[in-house]
């Protein structure tokens, strides 16, 4: 059985930086694909990012990129999700997910991933 537990999240001014990071326990993950997720009060999931199963590709939503950045370390079975210039409207729960076994590229949507994390709290104040 896979677990992600996600840490990181915290309040944060707005324009500073917070990393999320993935830590996954029960199998490598090294060769799936990965990504991050939001969901705001009241809203859907919503796709933030994605990341290759060797972190050669990465996919992010328009209001996050040049913003976000994700990357993992296979040997510490960890991925991460560094934001920069955070705003209000990026405070959400975020979620790290993991597509299944054998599922090494990008995945776009939440049928893509399998394993889903509890989630970490960002909360950007203005």
């Amino acid at each position: 059985q896979v677990q992600l537990v996600e840490s990181g999240g915290r309040l944060v001014q707005a324009g500073g930086s917070l990393r999320l990071s993935c830590s996954a326990t029960g199998r490598t993950l090294s060769s799936t694909g990965m990504g991050w997720w939001r969901q705001a009060p009241g809203a859907e999931r919503e796709f933030v990012a994605a990341i290759n199963w060797s972190g050669g590709s990465t996919y992010y939503v328009d209001s996050v990129k040049g913003r976000f950045t994700i990357s993992r370390d296979n040997a510490k079975n960890t991925v991460y999700l560094q934001m920069n210039r955070l705003k209000p409207e990026d405070t959400a729960v975020y979620y790290c997910a993991s597509r299944g076994v054998g599922a090494s590229g990008l995945g776009y949507s939440a049928r893509d991933y399998y394993y889903w994390g509890q989630g970490t709290q960002v909360t950007v104040s203005s």
